[in-house]
């Protein structure tokens, strides 16, 4: 058996945990992913996007295909779906026109 005296812990301050910064960053974390997602919640819910009657759009696209020359065309530019309309935001090509 070893009788060596038991030497006392050294003297280093003992910090409660709250005061060591790496203690308090993993809340902190929690905290920001809380409040970003509240946020984008709260963003989504405010700007929400119409919903598209599709009875509408077939008519306004019936009436768009009667229409002749430049008036058809930006008729058409004008009720083709927004997919469509992003990729072909600089060509010339129009839908539906053969």
């Amino acid at each position: 058996m070893n009788n060596t005296p038991l030497t006392a812990p050294s003297q280093q301050a003992v910090l409660p945990w709250w005061r060591i910064p790496q203690v308090v960053f993993v809340p902190a974390i929690l905290l920001v992913g809380v409040v970003a997602t509240s946020t984008m919640v709260v963003i989504s819910a405010i700007d929400q996007d119409p919903v598209l009657d599709k009875a509408v759009y077939e008519r306004e696209l019936k009436a768009a295909q009667i229409l002749q020359g430049q008036a058809r065309i930006d008729a058409l530019m004008a009720v083709q779906p927004a997919q469509q309309g992003r990729n072909h935001a600089a060509s010339p090509v129009v839908p539906g026109e053969k």
